[in-house]
């Protein structure tokens, strides 16, 4: 079970929202998510306030054990608050620009893991090490070509032929995929057209399977990145012990309108189960928007959905240890922003400015859950 939990760092302006899952018999994992208070503040002091968060976060009994996996952070101006960001030990750093929008400059989403260790073999990959299992954090892979196609052909060739150095596979190792496309609603199409080749290559089919993935607005520090990415694969992996979730009675299967990845995916292990929720919108099962214009609406139709794919993992709200909500119209932060905290108020959660890949979705949300459960045939996380 999820236990949650709230820092207020008052005199930094900012704040923790914390899940913890402790497990008796492995490793306990804690996803955070840090938000700042203060949008007056220079830029500057605002990135040294997520360090000194980050630096006392370390320092708490829950996590004084443990490694930092990975860090994302969501800027408002990558191209000029890179310099600002904190140097990175062994964990996975991922920098995407989708602006907070509470107004300030960035926000952070940290994974802490006990009982671990922590490598990094480039500069691009971070490698979580546990008894049975290696867990690669890919993050900022990109190209700088001159279209989408062939920068999305070319990160894709890359990381295959980096799974393939530790004997994994696109299709039997990779968990879950984030895409940031720069000026979404142009440049999309030409991502899912280059990403598809390269999955019917690798076997990634209809009749098989995809990845879960979210594909949405996003820029880096280069102007000329059309297209980046972050992913997670898993090493050692037996069969059965990936799923995928469908919610037919909710959603249609992506491919029906041309995309190619799953709604959402479950990993087994002897002590717990994973779920990663793609990025979920507004839709029915025949792939039509709900609720054309009514941001209201299509929060309460998104949140339907994703129980409906938590509820085939035998997994509940309750259970989400942290969420991304992306809206396309900063003119709906506080409608959204309202719903969210008055239903899910203990979720670490954070809030940006991201255009969803077809402009009818006002809003997409994507998570994380982890449920306890007991597989006897997997060894424990």
């Amino acid at each position: 079970m999820l236990v949650y939990k709230n820092i207020d760092f008052l005199d930094l302006s900012a704040y923790a929202r914390i899940s913890s899952f402790v497990s008796e018999n492995g490793a306990n994992e804690f996803h955070i998510m840090v938000e700042l208070t203060d949008k007056t503040q220079s830029t500057e002091i605002q990135f040294e306030c997520l360090r000194e968060v980050v630096r006392r976060l370390k320092l708490t009994d829950d996590l004084k054990d443990t490694v930092l996996v990975l860090k994302r952070y969501f800027v408002s101006d990558a191209i000029n608050q890179s310099r600002f960001l904190m140097a990175a030990e062994n964990e996975a750093v991922s920098i995407v620009q989708q602006p907070p929008l509470n107004g300030t400059k960035a926000s952070l989403w940290l994974y802490f893991v006990s009982d671990s260790e922590i490598k990094k073999e480039t500069g691009q990959n971070a490698i979580l090490k546990r008894p049975t299992h290696e867990h690669i954090f890919h993050t900022q892979l990109f190209e700088r070509e001159k279209d989408v196609n062939i920068q999305t052909d070319t990160v894709f060739e890359n990381y295959i032929q980096d799974l393939d150095k530790i004997d994994c596979t696109l299709k039997d190792n990779c968990v879950r995929t984030w895409i940031y496309v720069q000026d979404v609603d142009v440049q999309y199409a030409g991502m899912v057209h280059s990403r598809k080749y390269f999955f019917e290559n690798e076997g990634l089919t209809s009749d098989t399977h995809y990845i879960a993935s979210t594909g949405i607005e996003g820029r880096y520090i280069f102007p000329d990145v059309l297209m980046l990415m972050d992913a997670y694969a898993v090493t050692n992996l037996k069969p059965n012990q990936m799923k995928y979730l469908y919610a037919p009675t909710h959603l249609n299967p992506t491919y029906e309108y041309g995309v190619t990845f799953e709604r959402g995916t479950t990993v087994d292990y002897g002590d717990r189960r994973h779920v990663f929720i793609s990025g979920t919108a507004s839709i029915d099962n025949k792939g039509e928007i709900v609720h054309p214009l009514n941001i209201t609406k299509q929060t309460e139709r998104t949140f339907e959905n994703i129980q409906a794919l938590l509820s085939e993992a035998n997994a509940e709200m309750n259970d989400i240890a942290k969420m991304i909500v992306y809206l396309r119209d900063t003119a709906d932060y506080d409608i959204v922003s309202q719903y969210v905290e008055k239903h899910y108020p203990e979720i670490p959660k954070v809030m940006v400015w991201a255009p969803v890949c077809r402009p009818g979705w006002l809003i997409e949300i994507e998570c994380i859950a982890l449920k306890a459960v007991e597989n006897p045939q997997f060894d424990n996380f």
